[in-house]
């Protein structure tokens, strides 16, 4: 695509400035009919960097779903430089079943660069991998937590990679996660194949989640800001956490959890994170956290069996970097807002003694 006045995007002509709805042939279904992914190209009228925007991969996982029709709304929005492909869900199938898997119960988030001669899934990917991917220059993917649980917004990516921390630095969610990702997840495949991408994770799945979704209208504006592909400075909260340890919390005991922090909460080393008890209020048993850290995920459902997973911690380094981590929240009014609002969704009592 050397040419930038017109360039041929999914087989439709498309003049440098214009925007189009298109659509992206991946399968086909029993009867016979192609199964599309629909999408935008929104083109700017200056050359610059290809993007693409992709929400739904697991086809549960809606705010990033959310977040990418909030940009399609406005049909003035659109850089001034480069290109955005905005894909609002990409694991269609899934979607329409309300599941985080394909019809075969495979997740195409393990299933990349993919196979042309493979499964349905290794197959999709393939498709995917081969229209959108190859010919992007960066990534960013949007993500919620798995069924029955929440995320506090993070961005995660590759440290090694000096563009990965570039993009996730210019996001602004606050807090950072180092990871190259799964085996054949796709922005790990991605980075590998010169497309430098970045997973958001933020809130539930089957939600669209307003706090949430700012937080991701705002990284993906910060973004392409980044990149000077729209005018204007990224938005960027002072002193982000950037997290290379965590851990999940686990029972140890079955019964009714009483929680006493919510998505966002930073805690010390020993404070309560959680009791269980019986129905009847007896056999208590608290969790307390191992290390000075920061909750980026737990379960939404109040009642567990010993092993299951309660609380997602991030490692902070000391006490003080817990007091700074807080007050950097507290001065950030979108993270500040999406800590209250997602609180709001977990019962939060104070511990007895």
């Amino acid at each position: 695509m050397t040419d930038w006045k017109t360039q041929t995007w999914f087989g439709h002509d498309i003049d440098a400035g214009q925007h189009r709805n298109t659509e992206l042939e991946i399968s086909e279904s029993y009867s016979g009919r192609n199964i599309v992914i629909p999408l935008r190209v929104v083109r700017g009228a200056e050359p610059g960097p290809t993007v693409f925007v992709t929400g739904a991969l697991h086809g549960d996982e809606l705010n990033g779903t959310g977040a990418i029709r909030s940009f399609l709304a406005d049909p003035e929005w659109g850089p001034v430089r480069g290109n955005v492909l905005m894909i609002p869900v990409l694991n269609v199938l899934g979607f329409e079943r309300h599941s985080r898997y394909l019809p075969d119960r495979r997740d195409l988030n393990r299933c990349f660069p993919g196979n042309a001669s493979g499964s349905m899934a290794t197959r999709m990917a393939k498709v995917i991998f081969d229209a959108i991917v190859a010919k992007c220059d960066f990534g960013i993917d949007l993500h919620t937590a798995a069924v029955r649980r929440t995320n506090y917004p993070n961005v995660r990516c590759d440290f090694k990679n000096k563009e990965c921390l570039r993009l996730a630095t210019a996001f602004g969610a606050g807090v950072i996660l180092d990871g190259r990702g799964p085996k054949g997840s796709f922005r790990r495949e991605a980075t590998a194949a010169g497309c430098p991408t970045i997973v958001v994770e933020g809130g539930e799945v089957w939600k669209v989640e307003p706090s949430v979704v700012d937080c991701m209208t705002r990284g993906i504006v910060n973004v392409l800001q980044e990149l000077e592909m729209i005018e204007g400075e990224p938005e960027v909260p002072e002193n982000q956490v950037k997290l290379k340890q965590t851990k999940w919390v686990r029972a140890e005991r079955g019964g009714f959890m009483d929680m006493h922090v919510s998505p966002g909460t930073t805690v010390v080393k020993g404070q309560p994170l959680a009791t269980n008890s019986s129905l009847v209020q007896e056999d208590q048993n608290r969790l307390e956290a191992p290390f000075d850290g920061i909750v980026i995920g737990m379960t939404t459902l109040p009642a567990v069996q010993p092993g299951e997973p309660v609380i997602h911690l991030g490692k902070l380094s000391s006490p003080k970097t817990v007091r700074r981590v807080e007050k950097q929240t507290q001065a950030d009014e979108v993270q500040r807002t999406a800590q209250e609002h997602l609180s709001t969704n977990v019962q939060v009592v104070e511990p007895t003694d």
